[in-house]
């Protein structure tokens, strides 16, 4: 697992907390019931409002994609295993890596040498591993416009809640002694709507995109090796072709 969005919505929330604290405020204060469910459940409400049923029943996964991506294989790792293969079938032959082909867990990766060992035409394995590439992408798409979606629902929710605090305020001017903490706990559901939007919406489609690009890139790199296994093409140059592929700053993180 990823866990670099929950260190960071942590570290986000400690350093409002502590900021709390610093000044003088209880961060209790914030926490009240209304709030919280009229921002959350108006966020979320709102967000379903734009998106599909079928695309109700992946709201879980999206989730658990924002929040916990699985970490991908070093780039070293794939670069390697592709050159393994590209070396037993130079040797031996694509027949030769049926048996290879079941000790692979990436699906992605077993669908191609799969592909390529049943014969598939060069141009049509390529062409139907990058529709499944593209597919990933739409998909993924989808689910970080869900969040941002929400990212931009949830102050002018948090606004709605202050407004309608504000009306209790205008009902109990006749008592002000209660006036002050009323106004108080009235903006508390803007500071949860602007809140949410900045530590835990947005960044999580950002997460999103950001993880659909790194999936995407390490696709399109299996790809590129497939395609050279498939056409015989020697280990040295099978890696030398694919090291091109990976950024500098990668390769650097790699070596060290």
């Amino acid at each position: 697992m990823d866990p670099a969005t929950l260190i960071g919505i942590a570290l986000a929330m400690g350093a409002i907390l502590l900021t709390m604290i610093l000044e003088g405020a209880s961060p209790m204060a914030i926490i009240l019931l209304p709030p919280l469910i009229l921002v959350f459940g108006g966020t979320f409400g709102a967000a379903i409002g734009g998106i599909s049923m079928n695309d109700v029943k992946k709201i879980g996964a999206w989730f658990k994609m924002a929040l916990m991506p699985p970490a991908l294989p070093s780039v070293s790792e794939r670069i390697q295993t592709l050159v393994s293969l590209a070396e037993k079938a130079r040797k031996e032959g694509l027949l030769a890596l049926e048996a290879e082909v079941k000790k692979i867990d990436d699906p992605f990766l077993k669908r191609g040498l799969q592909m390529s060992i049943d014969g598939t035409d060069p141009e049509d394995l390529r062409s139907i591993l990058e529709g499944e590439i593209s597919a990933k992408k739409s998909e993924d798409k989808a689910a970080a416009k869900f969040f941002n979606a929400m990212g931009g629902y949830a102050p002018t929710i948090g606004i709605i809640g202050t407004v309608i605090g504000l009306i209790h305020v205008m009902e109990n001017l006749q008592d002000p002694e209660s006036i002050g903490p009323l106004i108080a706990s009235a903006f508390v559901a803007t500071l949860w709507g602007v809140l949410s939007a900045n530590v835990f919406w947005l960044p999580m489609g950002a997460k999103i995109n950001r993880t659909s690009e790194l999936q995407a890139a390490a696709m399109e790199l299996l790809v590129e090796g497939i395609a050279e296994i498939q056409a015989g093409t020697s280990p040295r140059t099978v890696r030398a072709k694919l090291s091109s592929l990976v950024p500098p700053s990668e390769q650097q993180r790699e070596a060290a």
